[in-house]
């Protein structure tokens, strides 16, 4: 088998296979694992992903060959790898996509202010909301993982309750990161995903 290294992109027979650099991950790319883990696991299209998100199709396709690289999903068989994503959402996700809480707007509830915490835990403590003219809640904001989450959680509202999750682990204190780890297991391991 002839292959060559040159300008970034690997030849095999004559082909080209352009091999893009992965730079890290970005916030995207987790709220599109998400979606990909419990809509359209094994099957999803990337107009679909892109259509459901409001997302473009070129950033789809990014993301998922960061994903790929990182070893979060396999493009060839189209599946989350469930236990790397639980894995970089419990210890990493802190971290990589830290959370800084400002100032107070109307929006949509996040983190322990949003379900199915806010029905776990009752906490006259600090609200949180992603920045929506919409939204019919007051609280300090919260940069979601991508800029059209809040337009889109009604559409979609098991989705908007792992994003949540996820927010409340970036956010959370003690209590409620142990509450959301353990329904994040429940929702992306309890049916015996990778």
């Amino acid at each position: 088998m002839n292959i060559a290294y040159r300008d970034k992109r690997w030849f095999v027979f004559g082909r080209v296979n352009i091999m893009k650099e992965h730079k890290g991950m970005k916030s995207q790319d987790v709220a599109i694992l998400l979606f990909i883990s419990h809509y359209c696991d094994g099957k999803y299209k990337v107009s679909q992903i892109a259509d459901s998100l409001k997302i473009s199709q070129s950033e789809v396709s990014e993301s998922i060959n960061r994903s790929n690289i990182a070893k979060l999903i396999d493009s060839g068989s189209k599946t989350v790898f469930r236990h790397g994503l639980y894995e970089l959402l419990v210890y990493g996700l802190k971290f990589v996509f830290p959370v800084i809480p400002g100032h107070i707007v109307r929006g949509v509830p996040t983190s322990h202010s949003g379900p199915p915490l806010n029905g776990l835990i009752s906490s006259s403590s600090d609200q949180f909301v992603w920045s929506y003219s919409k939204g019919v809640a007051r609280g300090m904001l919260i940069k979601p993982l991508y800029r059209t989450i809040p337009v889109i959680c009604n559409e979609f509202p098991e989705y908007y309750e792992l994003l949540c999750l996820v927010d409340a682990l970036r956010i959370g204190r003690a209590r409620e990161v142990v509450i959301a780890r353990e329904i994040l297991k429940e929702r992306l391991l309890g049916n015996g995903g990778k």
